[in-house]
């Protein structure tokens, strides 16, 4: 069975930091690209950042860009969101998801996505 189960989610003041960890199973992830999305209560969900296969390509949303980043360790088959200087409207469902074409650049779609993780709650407080 493939799997993405995110961790690290929790309550964590503005300004502080925190760290996302989406780890796979049942199959292995490497030569996929894998983004972060998020979800706030009564909105769609966003997508957060982008990485591909190599771990060279990275793509953010600009309301994210320069406080968080993301990494992946394909040996450990996870990918990393380093959420720096968080804001209270942060605060989301954060999912992680990975797909596509293999050895791509990554997508900011949420549709070229094939695997999800069940998502983690993000809480920010002022």
């Amino acid at each position: 069975q493939v799997q993405l189960v995110e961790s690290g989610g929790g309550l964590v003041q503005a300004g502080g930091s925190l760290r996302l960890s989406c780890a796979g199973s049942g199959r292995t992830f490497s030569p996929l690209s894998m983004g972060w999305f998020r979800q706030a209560p009564g909105k769609e969900r966003d997508f957060v950042a982008a990485i591909d296969w190599s771990g060279s390509i990275t793509y953010y949303a600009d309301s994210v860009k320069g406080r968080f980043t993301i990494s992946r360790d394909n040996a450990k088959n996870t990918v990393y969101l380093q959420m720096n200087s968080p804001k209270p409207e942060d605060t989301a469902v954060y999912y992680c998801a990975s797909g596509g074409s293999p050895y791509k650049r990554p997508n900011r779609s949420e549709y070229e996505y094939d695997y999800w993780g069940q998502g983690t709650q993000v809480t920010v407080s002022s």
